[in-house]
């Protein structure tokens, strides 16, 4: 009961990248990069079982970025000639690559970092990926001319990367979709048929979807200033994605603005609670993540309530994230003790 996981992303080391950056540079290159990439992962399955985290993730510790992470492996794109775009409604600007042509899978995506969680955990295993929706926000196109056809041909290579990490024994593929909370209209009309084209034909693994506001960075921050008193954009897309052939549903529930009887409409699927602020250094204590914990059982039956982070912790400090690891822990422990 309560199996606890994060939202995917940790700080990178600052002997890997730089730290307290959403988009940091790399320290290293060519084989030395390979390597340090391959040890942080390792250091940070570590950290994560020595919390007491149930489902580890690699912590995107290979990822630049978490969009970019998929898009390096991806032919017809253009790096090289990246160009300055809105994205998430022009909520902040980035620098994107360039869709040029035809899309297709150069190699395996995360078979590495998957096969090292495998190799060395014998805890449950979970990776993310970019979804569809938000992949096509962070990205320029000069090829497909249509939104929707550009994310359904990167949900064919999404789908061609899960089917793999499934035969790698990966437990949970989770995509990646903060999108949804910015074109809510378009979850319904084709963002949920774009992930269901991502899944097609996984068997063994549970699929879920990440939602939520964003990281801690000062856009998000800002963002959120202008949502009102109650953040209810959820309330269109849940009943689409509780009758969606996904499996769990994840969301930001500590010091967010989401009214937690929200939870209802995704009746019949898992969800991954936020019970970790990601946009505050301060550090959760046991008693308060076991009490949004039971604040969300009246909501979500124990069976389907699993503790999370609010979003990904790429852009911390790399002490608080450990610290707030254990938090997440000990606070599911009291849980279970206290709801059993």
């Amino acid at each position: 009961m309560f199996e606890t996981t994060i939202a995917g992303s940790l700080p990178k080391p600052g002997w890997l990248a730089e730290t307290d950056k959403l988009w940091p540079a790399w320290r290293a290159e060519g084989t030395a990069l390979v390597r340090a990439k391959r040890d942080a992962t390792l250091l940070w399955l570590k950290e994560q079982e020595d919390a007491g985290i149930d489902i580890v993730t690699d912590g995107e510790q290979s990822r630049q970025h978490f969009v970019h992470g998929f898009l390096e492996f991806v032919e017809g794109i253009d790096f090289a000639h990246k160009v300055k775009m809105g994205i998430r409604n022009n909520r902040y600007d980035a620098m994107v690559p360039v869709v040029v042509g035809p899309l297709k899978l150069k190699a395996r995506v995360h078979q590495t970092e998957a096969l090292l969680l495998r190799n060395h955990s014998r805890k449950k295993i979970k990776i993310t990926l970019p979804g569809p929706m938000t992949i096509v926000d962070t990205i320029a196109d000069r090829h497909y001319g249509d939104k929707v056809k550009l994310a359904m041909a990167f949900a064919a290579l999404l789908n061609q990367e899960a089917r793999a990490l499934e035969r790698d024994g990966v437990d949970t593929i989770q995509f990646d979709e903060p999108a949804f909370n910015v074109y809510t209209s378009e979850v319904s009309k084709w963002g949920i048929a774009a992930l269901h084209r991502a899944i097609r034909g996984l068997k063994k693994v549970k699929t879920a979807v990440h939602i939520c506001y964003g990281y801690g960075i000062k856009a998000n921050l800002d963002w959120k200033q202008t949502l009102g008193g109650e953040w209810r954009q959820y309330e269109a897309i849940f009943p689409a994605l509780a009758k969606s052939k996904l499996d769990q549903v994840s969301l930001e529930c500590l010091h967010s603005k989401v009214p937690l009887e929200l939870l209802r409409l995704l009746k019949g699927k898992d969800v991954l609670v936020g019970v970790i602020d990601v946009a505050s250094d301060r550090i959760e204590t046991a008693e308060e993540v076991a009490a949004t914990i039971g604040k969300a059982l009246k909501f979500v039956p124990k069976k389907h309530l699993f503790p999370c982070t609010n979003c990904g912790m790429a852009p911390m400090d790399r002490d608080i994230a450990v610290a707030k690891l254990k938090a997440l822990a000990a606070g599911a422990a009291l849980a279970r003790k206290r709801y059993r």
